[in-house]
């Protein structure tokens, strides 16, 4: 159980993580808004999938291995950098720890990097444009990122450091040992921060994907340039952030997901500086246009001499 109050709005939330209990056991609001970001993100690139050349079959297909394998990637990532909490007291690993994803411990970027390098083995072996599905996959990310926060807000977490902002957010959380409730005091609600840039990316490359899509790839790389300039920024603000192993830069300890935010966005950057201004792309390179030729010379080519297909 936990209060959420946002005290200048004159709002009082009391939660709880559970939603029911199925057999005995809890289903908590985490699961759901996550199940229900990824189904909206699902839905919408698969109503998209032909503006980039490909079917919502050939999407499905890949999910069927991106989604098993991001969750993979994001609780591995979250072990290298928690690794103590998944170790027993005589050093040796906890392998049970490790693989009860109930008890929480998922990292988005780990989830990233794993579903990026099963697209990139998808496509090789279906022969397909890796950049045309990065594109089309960068919307489901945002969708899915700008939904699954709310999961944050229901478990009372991924909270930031204390402010007098008008929208500051009061946490209180209910301890079971001390049987009562822990004041977390009035903090940045860095949840929100992230939903709300992950819908603006998403109004944004939603656009730049209708007027200005030059090349396969684009809306992908604006993804992870957008995504990590506001990561790097909220990253700062939190107040449960993994860190680098320890180490320490000025005195302050490195956050692991700041310094991949900002290293990715500069890169991203600069490969889109390259593409729209010292690279020429031409129409057809596109994958979904010549998607759309290649279906085209295939028709003609079942056409009989007389213009109509051939029994």
């Amino acid at each position: 159980m936990s209060i959420i109050t946002f005290p200048s709005l004159g709002l009082e939330f009391h939660l709880n993580r559970v939603a029911f209990h199925l057999f005995g056991h809890p289903v908590y609001w985490y699961g759901i808004i996550i199940a229900a970001g990824f189904l909206l993100a699902v839905g919408f690139c698969m109503r998209r999938a032909p503006r980039f050349g490909m079917t919502g079959d050939d999407l499905i297909d890949m999910l069927l291995f991106a989604v098993p394998l991001a969750i993979v990637g994001a609780r591995l990532y979250y072990i290298i950098f928690y690794l103590d909490f998944f170790t027993k007291p005589d050093g040796t690993p906890d392998w049970a720890a490790m693989v009860r994803i109930t008890d929480g411990g998922l990292a988005i970027y780990g989830g990233v990097i794993a579903a990026v390098l099963t697209v990139i083995v998808f496509c090789k072996v279906r022969k397909a444009k890796i950049g045309a599905y990065l594109d089309i996959g960068a919307f489901g990310l945002l969708i899915g990122q700008a939904v699954g926060r709310w999961g944050n807000f229901m478990n009372a977490e991924a909270f930031g450091s204390e402010t007098t902002l008008p929208w500051r957010m009061g946490v209180q959380v209910w301890d079971e040992l001390a049987g009562k409730y822990i004041n977390c005091g009035e903090v940045h609600p860095t949840f929100l921060y992230e939903s709300l840039w992950n819908v603006a990316g998403f109004i944004l490359l939603l656009v730049i994907a209708k007027r200005w899509r030059k090349y396969d790839g684009q809306i992908f790389t604006g993804y992870v340039a957008w995504y990590g300039l506001g990561r790097a920024w909220i990253e700062g603000l939190r107040t449960d952030s993994l860190y680098f192993f320890g180490l320490k830069l000025f005195g302050a300890p490195i956050r692991t997901s700041q310094v991949l935010a900002v290293a990715s966005a500069v890169v991203a950057i600069g490969l889109l500086i390259y593409h729209l201004k010292f690279r020429a792309h031409t129409p057809e390179e596109l994958y979904c246009n010549r998607a759309k030729e290649e279906k085209t010379d295939d028709m003609d080519g079942r056409e009989g001499p007389g213009g109509e297909a051939e029994g």
